[in-house]
């Protein structure tokens, strides 16, 4: 069940790609995003960590959007670098012309969001560098964007980035093991039950 929650981001930040989003339709399809409309085939697929640093619940993020699973279920990495890769081999969905967030579609169908920190579209893309963009397809480990964090930590109320699944079934959910260091890359940090 797709939450199309790309769909419901553009509408809050009001932007795609740099351009203003017509909102005025208050139903957006998965193609005006730009995402798969197939659903979400069963199978394992590789899910690599995006970010180094520690692994959290999604109930730690200081942002109810996220910590009440509004968007889906997932998890949160307090970050320890600026390095974001893609987690998947998939589509870059949408990726939000502050670069804060990015919305990927697995080649399976499986929707995946990074948010970056807390309240960081706020930043306008200062300090955000990205290295794709929208449409651009990507190998699980593949540079999606670079993030100075020396220069955003003291400017946003967190750092922690919630990884949001926003396609997951009905009784589906994503189990973790909390509040440990996970690498750059590190395999199966999460699973989907």
């Amino acid at each position: 069940m797709s939450k199309n929650v790309f769909s419901i981001l553009s509408k809050m930040f009001g932007k795609k790609q740099g351009k203003t989003v017509d909102n005025s339709s208050s139903k957006k399809t998965s193609d005006d995003m730009n995402i798969s409309s197939k659903e979400t085939k069963t199978s394992t697929e590789e899910f690599i960590s995006p970010l180094e640093g520690r692994l959290l619940e999604l109930s730690s993020v200081p942002d109810v959007v996220f910590s009440q699973k509004m968007m889906g279920d997932g998890f949160a990495i307090e970050p320890a670098n600026g390095e974001i890769v893609s987690p998947i081999t998939g589509t870059i969905a949408t990726l939000f012309h502050t670069k804060h967030a990015i919305g990927l579609v697995s080649d399976n169908g499986r929707e995946v969001l990074i948010h970056f920190g807390i309240d960081t579209v706020s930043l306008n893309g200062e300090g955000f560098t990205a290295h794709v963009k929208q449409g651009d397809k990507v190998n699980a480990g593949d540079k999606l964007v670079t993030v100075d964090l020396e220069s955003i930590k003291d400017k946003v109320p967190s750092i922690i980035s919630p990884i949001i699944f926003t396609n997951l079934k009905d009784g589906e959910s994503v189990e973790i093991t909390p509040n440990r260091k996970v690498s750059l890359k590190e395999k199966d940090i999460a699973i989907i039950k």
